[in-house]
């Protein structure tokens, strides 16, 4: 599933996502819980303000974001 991320360019240059979009809905990044690069995308582990854990996907050769993952809170 696409989805629409704002990021933060940090000090060597690299997005880290800080909110994003499902819908209409907009969700804010409390904290990013994990990254780990793949050899085609880079992948962001984040708790929502919604409490909720995301795993982000993102392309950089295309500027392409997914949402791979989504575990409601309490579970």
């Amino acid at each position: 599933m696409n989805v629409s991320v704002s990021c933060h360019a940090g000090y060597r240059g690299e997005e880290t996502p800080i909110r994003f979009r499902l819908g209409e809905r907009s969700i804010d990044i409390r904290s990013v819980v994990d990254c780990w690069l793949a050899p085609d995308h880079r992948y962001f582990k984040v708790k929502g303000d919604d409490e909720a854990l995301y795993i982000l996907r993102h392309d950089p050769s295309a500027g392409i974001w997914g949402l791979v993952y989504y575990q409601c809170p309490g579970f």
